[in-house]
């Protein structure tokens, strides 16, 4: 029974900075945009989060620094790929490639460390106990006792699901995306409402970064989103944006990413076990890729 808590505790850790990411990015993918930034987003966000909670000495505005650190990213993708019409593959390619060396200079000029920076005046972000339910002998460690984000994940993958489907913005949302000439001409304009999708998906990918350092653990890594928002992205593609089906994509994703925690104690090399996420994404594309085909 112990083994199967590991894994599902390993499952919800592994899965919520993907579900995060992933519903920044359903915002975004509804709007028209084809958003890969989600990944230097979400490590530049990790950085500052560590960055505010350590000189602050606050896990809250560790938060609000890693949200910030985020929306400027998007900033950049605003201007370039809205304001300027450049091309949103290539735009998100220099943001990502910009998030890595910007975090690796900014570790090593302002904590003078190479690799990760940990420290204990990093305030993590706490554990919540739900009231009643935690006292339940099995329900209880299934729904207690988890990193705070978590359960701000649930509420976004709830709250969006409304946004989207029922909701005016959810509405010229998706017309952004499947008719943008149309929403024109109602008197919307389409740019704008693509840019609040970058913002709706940077706050998202904030809270995934700060997730990934000061949740899950308290350091900051060079490259430590480790591909997490390219997952994220194929996550979205998978189910076309459907914060319902997102959510169970990040929940299978997280169950493979736990998996390799399981695994690495046994005989198979960690090189393996650590590829075993990345392997279950190229699979899941090529499955997705065949039924569209057939369709």
């Amino acid at each position: 029974m112990s083994v199967f808590y590991g894994l599902y505790s390993a499952m919800l850790v592994g899965a919520t900075p993907i579900l995060l990411a992933a519903i920044g990015g359903a915002f975004t993918y509804y709007a028209g945009i084809f958003n890969i930034a989600m990944e230097g987003m979400m490590l530049v966000g990790a950085f500052c989060a560590v960055l505010g909670s350590f000189f602050l000495h606050s896990w809250i505005l560790g938060i609000v620094c890693s949200i910030a650190g985020a929306l400027v990213m998007a900033g950049i993708f605003v201007l370039f790929a809205v304001r300027l019409h450049t091309d949103e593959f290539l735009t998100g390619i220099a943001l990502n490639l910009f998030a890595v060396g910007l975090t690796t200079f900014l570790l090593r000029d302002i904590f003078h460390v190479k690799g990760a920076f940990t420290d204990p005046r990093i305030v993590a972000i706490p554990a919540v106990t739900v009231p009643f339910l935690g006292q339940i002998p099995v329900v209880g460690r299934l729904v207690s006792g988890y990193n705070a984000i978590i359960y701000v994940a649930l509420a976004v993958t709830v709250v969006a699901a409304y946004v989207i489907f029922r909701t005016s913005f959810g509405l010229r949302l998706r017309a952004a995306g499947y008719n943008a000439a149309c929403l024109n001409s109602s008197g919307v304009q389409t740019p704008a409402i693509r840019v609040w999708s970058l913002m709706l998906c940077a706050i998202c990918c904030g809270l995934a970064g700060a997730y990934l350092s000061l949740g899950s653990v308290r350091l900051f890594a060079e490259n430590m989103s480790a591909g997490r928002g390219w997952i994220s992205l194929a996550a979205v593609i998978l189910v076309s944006g459907n914060p319902w089906g997102v959510g169970i994509i990040s929940l299978l994703f997280g169950f493979f990413d736990g998996l390799t925690v399981f695994l690495q104690g046994s005989a198979i090399p960690t090189q393996f076990t650590a590829m075993i996420p990345y392997v279950a994404t190229l699979v899941s594309l090529y499955f997705y890729s065949v039924r569209k085909r057939k369709a």
